[in-house]
């Protein structure tokens, strides 16, 4: 076990720097072989020349490429400088960028945005894994039944409805109609359980609802083959009960293909929901991003961008460890 978790660790470890360097590029390198002018896309069009020119400098673009990706890597680790244009800037780490336009360090509007989505993603998270797991085993084990043409078609109508629809629907029953059971207004969780988890339930219904279909029917098609499997019919011949050989034998390889998509939907959902923190007007990581493209304020961008690729590699090594944990033949992988 502790070798394969040393082996996970140096992998990840390799794909972080594989991750930063392709987001630099991407952000960095791609545009300037574009001929697009990246200092102005940092103030935008309407700098003057001086302050344009000031960017430059303090990102260092005149330099060589190997020395913008060290003081890329070295910003986020230990903290960066930008000299330029007459006045100097320090940015802590770990340092995401600087908005030229607010004039202020990305990290800490992404550390005041974090909970927010952390908390929306966790949440829906839980329910989808609940809900969809659930209904996929059964509508497996009643084939054909009316539960499984009632689930199955709940769960194509979870993944054929959009959120904001479903979102929308929700707030006009529960929120606005004459139910009016839950607040639409966000509390932090620190300031007032009570009413963070009123504003919350809704946005996890939603976000929950067009999961939880899709890990349905993916559960649903993994069971029925697994039930069909040798080693499935083998422990029903020496007599175990039902429930111990859905448990103890089909649940554990219904589970790998379930924790791959986790690893890779929680991972995405960290960097933001955008459609679900817009409609329920959640102060999230997907909001931030969204008014940031309608300012161009392209360094909040980037951060975002490095904080859902680092999400994703995260989720996915925790789901490697518990591929180990299901699964004992995956640590001589």
């Amino acid at each position: 076990m502790l070798a394969y978790l040393i082996r996970r660790l140096f992998a990840a470890a390799v794909m972080l720097v594989v991750i930063i360097t392709v987001v630099f590029s991407i952000f960095f390198i791609v545009p300037k072989w574009a001929g697009v002018d990246i200092a102005l896309s940092f103030v935008g069009k309407q700098a003057d020349p001086a302050a344009v020119e000031g960017v430059r400098e303090k990102l260092g673009l005149g330099d060589p490429v190997f020395v913008q990706v060290w003081e890329f890597f070295k910003g986020l680790f230990v903290g960066r400088t930008y000299s330029g244009g007459g006045d100097t800037i320090n940015c802590s780490a770990p340092c995401f960028g600087y908005s030229f336009r607010s004039e202020q360090a990305i990290w800490p509007v992404l550390k005041d945005r974090f909970p927010v989505t952390l908390g929306l993603a966790l949440g829906a998270a839980v329910l989808w894994l609940i809900l969809g797991v659930a209904a996929g085993v059964l509508s497996a084990l009643k084939r054909g039944s009316l539960w499984d043409r009632g689930a199955m078609v709940v769960a194509l109508a979870g993944v054929s409805l959009p959120i904001y629809f479903t979102g929308m629907l929700t707030l006009a029953i529960f929120v606005y109609g004459p139910l009016n059971w839950f607040s639409s207004d966000y509390v932090p969780l620190a300031d007032d359980p009570a009413k963070w988890f009123s504003a919350m339930i809704l946005p996890w219904v939603t976000l929950a609802f067009l999961y939880a279909a899709m890990y349905a029917r993916i559960t649903r098609a993994t069971m029925m083959e697994i039930l069909g499997e040798d080693y499935i019919r083998t422990a029903r011949a020496k007599g175990l009960r039902e429930g111990i050989v859905i448990r103890k034998h089909a649940m554990r390889s219904t589970m790998t293909p379930i924790l791959t998509m986790l690893g890779m939907d929680l991972g995405a959902l960290i960097g933001g929901a955008i459609l679900t923190e817009s409609t329920f007007n959640l102060p999230g990581l997907g909001r931030e991003v969204l008014l940031a493209i309608r300012n161009q304020d392209l360094p909040i961008i980037v951060g975002v961008t490095l904080i859902t690729s680092l999400a994703v590699l995260f989720a996915n090594l925790v789901v490697d460890i518990l591929y180990a944990v299901i699964d004992p033949r995956v640590r001589l992988a």
